[in-house]
């Protein structure tokens, strides 16, 4: 993908360079510069649920950490509760029809709050707050509510209708915390505990917090897997 932005963009100057005339070379730039966006388009967000991928999650920290003074943060990661049972009984078609319908709720909701809401993978999304006057856990409780609301997804038969709950896990941190190592590790402690409460539950993390025996868990992620395979967090 990065080589395709560079190939587009090295078009669109080499052909303003040359002196092309500009009536004659507008065609040309106006496609070069839509294929120009549509890639970036396609670098930063998730393709079936449009919200920002992890790459996209990055871009904005990124830009935010850059900010001054910094700025206090509220990181939640919400992960599916049950969510393979969809699949496994509906198909994964009425599993993407699942996730899309939650990644518009939770993004009615972020957005509500000047937040930004990222697909990180599979059932997990994580949003990205400022801290203001509002309670992290109300916003929280209020995500728990929407996930669950019943989603009707389309089926070989027609409509079924489907309920998932949702479990968070949130970390308050300051924008110049690298945000995989604290931010979403921290964020990720918290939303494993509230996984252990049960589903529909959220979490704040708290100093010295630190990850559920594997007994409580449902299982390794790919990025705990390959956190094994290399010796390190992504």
């Amino acid at each position: 993908m990065f080589t395709t932005l560079l190939v587009i963009a090295t078009i669109v100057a080499a052909i303003l360079g040359a002196g092309v005339g500009h009536l004659a070379a507008r065609p040309t730039i106006t496609r070069l510069r839509a294929e120009l966006a549509d890639a970036a388009w396609q670098l930063t967000h998730d393709p079936l649920t449009g919200l920002l991928n992890r790459t996209g999650l990055r871009t904005i920290h990124t830009a935010v950490g850059a900010t001054t003074p910094p700025q206090r943060l509220v990181v939640m990661l919400i992960d599916l509760d049950r969510f393979k049972e969809v699949n496994d009984t509906h198909g994964h078609d009425a599993g993407d029809d699942l996730l899309v319908e939650i990644a518009d709720r939770l993004a009615q909701v972020v957005h509500t709050y000047g937040g930004t809401v990222a697909r990180l993978a599979g059932d997990e999304f994580t949003t990205i707050l400022p801290l203001r006057h509002y309670l992290a856990g109300d916003i929280a409780d209020r995500i728990v509510s929407v996930i669950a609301a019943p989603v009707n997804v389309q089926v070989d038969g027609g409509l079924a209708t489907v309920t998932v709950t949702a479990s968070v896990g949130i970390a308050t941190v300051v924008s110049t915390d690298p945000l995989q190592d604290i931010a979403l590790h921290r964020a990720d402690i918290a939303m494993y505990h509230a996984k252990r409460q049960g589903p529909g539950r959220h979490v704040v993390y708290a100093d010295g917090m630190t990850m559920p025996d594997r007994v409580h868990r449902r299982g390794p992620r790919l990025r705990d897997l390959r956190r094994d395979q290399r010796g390190s967090a992504e």
